[in-house]
């Protein structure tokens, strides 16, 4: 008897416990009221901030071995919360010089075209090697982006700065320039109207130095209440001592003296906090900084992921420390 009674508890186990595991790990939908850091999956950085078409849009280096790093990814979101991933916007099928690390994208917008900047074989030595900073075109944000040159935009190293980390700035008077440089070297040039070259500054220098004390590679410029912010990484990318650092002059060209950190580790948080862009929302006295950094324990130098954090200033105008997150920030829909 015991083993029949047995066996038919066992037979209506069999046939219902599906239904109660069911009901059981069946939870309701949790409406997301922040974009929580990192923002999106898989390892990226150098991450370019900015507001394209009513929505942000992110443009990140694809966080990988410089062999593999042949393409480059762009998310955008309507909110900050959530984002559409743009896979392979541009890829070295389309810059036939490039052969490894297509990294550091900008983005401008002109003429009803959409210009990408990007470095591209992380040359070493000019004579040898070919590669530096390279520009494509394309009629969306989102691609595909075509090789304007077919070569680089700036293949030759000047000032002892390697032609890395280029950001492009619109200044007041609507002239376009070019911020770049690694090993501890920042240049800026002119940039002419097509963005096919550089136009000499009036002394007949093309690519005027401007290095702040302690920059290392990354540089950003915004323009806020009339003054020129300018910010830069120190440290090494791959190490926790990664950094963001800022000055602010009343012309872009400087001079640059180092007010602060702005952006760095939280051994709670995350190592090697780094290599930023800024976000203001139009019209708005309101900032955002959109970085990179590492998880902790992580050890991979690769292992990067992009995050947002909010970005305040002082009543002097200066910016305060930015506290790294794992929350981010809440929603922001932009206006139409």
């Amino acid at each position: 008897m015991f083993k029949k009674t047995f066996l038919f508890c066992c037979l209506i186990l069999f046939i219902y416990l599906p239904v109660f595991s069911q009901q059981t790990v069946k939870a309701p939908l949790v409406k997301k009221t922040t974009s929580g850091n990192p923002i999106f999956p898989g390892w990226y950085a150098d991450p370019e901030g900015i507001i394209l078409k009513n929505k942000y849009w992110v443009y990140p280096t694809y966080s990988a071995p410089y062999e593999r790093q042949v393409h480059l990814d762009a998310f955008s979101s309507p909110d900050l919360i959530t984002w559409t991933k743009h896979s392979r916007i541009i890829d070295s099928s389309a810059v036939k010089w490039v052969k490894k690390a297509m990294w550091a994208p900008a983005i401008v917008e002109k003429g009803n075209k959409y210009y990408l900047f990007f470095g591209g074989n992380d040359i070493h030595d000019d004579n040898k090697e070919v590669g530096g900073i390279g520009v494509a075109v394309a009629d969306s944000p989102a691609g595909p982006f075509k090789d304007l040159l077919g070569k680089p935009l700036i293949g030759k190293i000047h000032n002892k700065a390697q032609p890395i980390d280029q950001f492009v700035f619109k200044d007041k008077d609507g002239q376009y320039y070019m911020i770049y440089g690694g090993w501890g070297r920042c240049n800026m040039a002119k940039l002419k109207d097509d963005f096919t070259g550089f136009t000499p500054f009036p002394d007949g220098v093309t690519f005027k130095e401007i290095t702040p004390k302690g920059y290392v590679e990354g540089p950003f410029m915004f323009i806020r209440n009339g003054k020129y912010y300018f910010m830069w990484s120190e440290g090494g990318w791959t190490g926790p001592d990664y950094r963001v650092a800022y000055a602010i002059s009343d012309s872009p060209f400087g001079p640059f003296k180092r007010i602060g950190t702005v952006l760095q580790q939280d051994p709670k948080v995350a190592t090697g906090a780094g290599h930023h862009s800024v976000i203001q929302v139009p019209g708005k006295d309101e900032w955002y900084i959109v970085y990179h950094r590492r998880p902790l324990d992580e050890t991979d130098g690769n292992h990067r992921v992009t995050c947002i954090d909010r970005m305040y200033f002082d009543a002097q105008g200066m910016i305060k420390p930015v506290k790294i997150t794992f929350e981010g920030v809440p929603s922001r829909p932009l206006k139409k």
